[in-house]
């Protein structure tokens, strides 16, 4: 048979190794069991003050989280870029509120930002104007500029209709027209002095020879002789030339009429309206760049004058086609965007749907003639746009939600600015045209809450998030249970009870209530921080008391919201009860079953934690070395429960492996367990499993197990310590108390004990025992009822105890492989 080990191994003794355990044994000869004022710790009503609730002073201010406080404050206060704020927290622990009242109190104290317009831009149409006012100028603006606008075609039409622009631009046309009149009869008097005359054609003015006193006809002009012919070929293009020049220079003048009309109109129109635009122009000309932008608006008046003037247009399909009054005053308008006017401070913005186009602005549309139109008056505004110069708060699962609300969230804060555009646009998904607005610089401050897990996965994945939030205001899960606390704690519980307007609390009533706090810590001097757990109580209660017909709400009131609201969660733990009951799920709780153990386990159904006893069985044979993890084998073991059978085989070695190889090998089950184990609460169930296998000495069966356990022996405080005492507890009240039950629990446990009153009760009766214990030593003492045994000097254990009896059989193990390793053939 081959060797588990080297042979090398097995010739020196580790004398060193040989080290006394009694380190690991209580000096206690006695077995300790908790007494019933261990198992909770009850808040004296009598320490009370007041009556009922409404006789507390309410304060409004977060319940301790000295810590998240303090760096929220450092967030809000720090002005350097990249020191946004992260708020982490289990819900229900205030984060929310607290930050809001923070950012509430700190934001009334800073200036109010300014407003933001969008303005048609005349040279670039397609990427509109974006101008920045001091709060309620751009309300200001936005109100001048509609006035204009509104008087603006009037003022022209009016400037239009005066009987001095009329008499002006007569004396123009009239000019022009003596000047015409007097260019055509020198033209027709030179033409009559060259025996010819001028005759209108379609296209344009045409020389005809005269013959004997009337125009030449074709035949007439065939028969005269070649000289004549080519006299009157000569004599028409003479006079056709002085035809072009006088039609040359009157074109000439026409445009100079033109020019002087265009001018006239100019001149006109600007004193109109000039002094309307040069009145804004001092009022507002300071900000940004609204000098150039009315400046640009008067040149784009003037040019487009002829459609203010009330004059014969083009047929009614031409005008749909052409840019009418209406069209043309709709980019004189001002898109305020975001008008902070009424703002007192900095703004708070609190968006609860970020999208991409809730938080970066969006462009619509209109159908128009059987197609999309947009315009810069249809830019709309995001939530970054109204936080700008503030602040703004998002939940961390909503805009994860939206990867590209996220993304578009930081290239903002990473720039500064932001730039609105559609999302095809932005990624480059549809690369359509349509209106590109001028990018906006913005100075936020962001406020992201959400739970701890969402943190470290964004911290490790997101290599951005590292340098764009670097603040993180952590919310702890529980408080110390002190006075000062305790006193918060009334007050918090007076607050809800005004604010909702629900029953006042008798002092009994808040003790619960304290108590229901530490429980829901998982200790005797921590109060839960989950704040809404313990209003959601009090709710209930309020409830019951009223159908109950009380005025107050009671202790009792209290009790009853409790078991209420496990009786509509506790389904599953009932129905594993009945399979227990009915023996279908097989839990021992009397005798004594060597190799088999009672452990306990919690089960999370997300709203309900309870506590499931299972049966933990192993076996021991010669191997080498090893422990099968059957769970683990069936791939229903988790890594920490591993780890924690792996742990056994420190254990093992160290106890009983100085001297010779360790030839075994154990499998270790829960029975039973058809879901995924995870934790190692059942380490030391298992190793005493282990050691009464290999012992062959029996484990009482009335008695539970939970507690992890080290190297060394040493028991290790686990979770949910209460629903695995009271799971036990509910299983021997099914099968029948026989007045030994109990459970082994790890001493450091000891602080987490906030039992419910029916095992306290049962403790003080007797009929149920709590066993507190630091070593395997302790547990195994109580479990066999045989000492363990202390290490000798000489390395060995005092005959008949626990760990004697397993020493010889692992001896014997290492015989027999040696027997077979050397012979073949096992040792006799």
């Amino acid at each position: 048979m081959k060797a588990f080990w080297k042979k090398e191994t097995c010739k020196k003794v580790n004398k060193a190794a040989l080290r006394t355990r009694k380190d690991l044994v209580t000096e206690a000869d006695e077995l300790v069991e908790l007494k019933p004022e261990d198992l909770r710790k009850n808040c004296d009503p009598s320490i009370f003050d007041f009556k009922s609730t409404l006789d507390v002073s309410i304060e409004e201010e977060t319940i301790g989280q000295k810590r998240a406080l303090e760096a929220i404050d450092f967030g809000l206060h720090i002005k350097s870029r990249g020191y946004n704020l992260f708020i982490c927290g289990v819900p229900g622990t205030g984060k929310s509120s607290t930050v809001m009242k923070a950012l509430y109190r700190v934001a009334a104290g800073e200036p109010v930002p300014g407003d933001i317009c969008y303005l048609y831009n005349f040279n670039n149409p397609e990427s509109p104007r974006v101008v920045c006012f001091p709060p309620g100028e751009g309300r200001k603006f936005k109100q001048e500029m509609a006035a204009f606008v509104r008087d603006l075609g009037v003022e022209i039409e009016k400037a239009f209709s005066s009987g001095d622009y009329e008499r002006q631009k007569r004396v123009v046309i009239e000019c022009l027209e003596d000047e015409r009149e007097l260019i055509n009869d020198q033209i027709q008097h030179y033409a009559e002095s060259r025996d010819s005359e001028l005759k209108q054609m379609l296209n344009g003015v045409a020389v005809v020879p005269r013959h004997d006193g009337h125009p030449i006809t074709e035949e007439e002009y065939i028969q005269l002789p070649q000289k004549e012919r080519e006299s009157i070929k000569r004599v028409q293009r003479e006079v056709g030339e002085k035809v072009y020049e006088a039609s040359k220079k009157m074109d000439q003048r026409q445009k100079q009429i033109d020019a002087e009309l265009k001018n006239l109109d100019r001149n006109v129109a600007l004193e109109a309206i000039g002094y309307y635009l040069e009145s804004i122009k001092q009022r507002f000309g300071v900000y940004g760049d609204i000098t150039d932008y009315l400046n640009e608006l008067l040149e784009d008046i003037l040019a487009n004058l002829q459609v203010f003037k009330k004059e014969d247009g083009p047929e009614p399909l031409i005008q749909m086609m052409e840019q009418g009054p209406e069209t043309l005053l709709q980019r004189y308008a001002v898109n305020l965007l975001v008008d902070n006017s009424e703002m007192k401070g900095a703004p708070v913005i609190v968006e609860k749907s970020p999208t991409y186009y809730n938080l970066n602005g969006f462009i619509e549309y209109r159908m128009q003639m059987g197609a999309f139109t947009t315009d810069y008056m249809m830019i709309r505004p995001g939530a970054v746009h109204r936080a700008n110069g503030g602040y703004l708060v998002l939940e961390a699962e909503q805009i994860l939600g939206d990867p590209l609300a996220w993304d578009t969230l930081k290239k903002i804060l990473r720039f500064n600015e932001i730039k609105i555009e559609n999302m095809g646009e932005r990624y480059g998904f549809v690369p359509t045209e349509g209106l590109k607005p001028q990018p906006l610089a913005v100075e936020m401050k962001v406020v992201v809450i959400g739970n701890p897990y969402i943190f470290q996965m964004l911290y490790a994945y997101d290599e951005e998030f590292v340098k764009l939030f670097k603040v993180k205001a952590d919310f702890d899960e529980s408080l110390d249970r002190s006075g000062s606390m305790i006193r918060q704690y009334i007050s918090f519980i007076a607050r809800i009870c005004r604010d909702e307007l629900l029953r006042p609390c008798t002092p009994g009533a808040v003790g619960k209530l304290i108590d229901h706090a530490s429980r829901a810590a998982g200790h005797k001097e921590k109060l839960s921080a989950q704040l809404m757990e313990t209003a959601d109580v009090l709710r209930e209660a309020n409830y019951w008391a009223s159908i109950k017909g009380c005025k107050q709400i009671e202790d009792t009131h209290i009790k009853l919201a409790g078991e209420q609201k496990c009786y509509r969660c506790n389904i599953i733990e009932e129905k594993i009860q009945e399979l227990i009951e009915e023996n279908t799920i097989i839990i021992d709780t009397e005798g004594s079953i060597a190799g088999q153990v009672n452990g306990v386990s919690v089960i999370d159904m997300g709203d309900y934690l309870f506590g499931k006893p299972s049966r933990i069985t192993a076996k021991t044979f010669i191997g080498p070395g090893n422990i099968i993890n059957i769970e683990r084998e069936a791939e229903m073991s988790g890594r920490i429960h591993s780890k924690g059978v792996l742990i056994l085989s420190g254990f093992l070695g160290h106890t009983y492996a100085q001297d010779k190889p360790l030839a075994m090998s154990a499998s270790i089950c829960f029975e039973q367990h058809y879901e995924e184990i995870e934790g190692d609460s059942a380490s030391s169930a298992e190793l005493y499993c282990l050691l009464s296998s290999l012992s062959g000495v029996p484990l009482r069966q009335d008695l539970a197990v939970t507690g992890s356990v080290d190297q060394r022996g040493r028991i290790q405080p686990v979770g949910g310590i209460n629903q695995k005492l009271e799971g036990f507890f509910r299983t021997c009240r099914i099968k029948g108390f026989s007045g030994t039950q109990g459970v082994l629990i790890p001493h450091s446990n000891m602080r987490h004990l906030m039992l419910n009153d029916e095992v306290v009760k049962a403790v003080s009766e007797k009929i149920f025992h709590i066993y507190p214990v630091k070593t395997i030593d302790e547990g195994l003492k109580i479990l066999t009822n045989v000492e363990p045994g202390v290490m000798q000097s000489d390395g060995k254990f005092p005959e008949g105890t626990v760990h004697y009896l397993v020493n010889k059989k692992l001896r014997k193990y290492a015989s027999v492989v040696a027997s077979f390793e050397r012979d073949g053939s096992p040792a006799e």
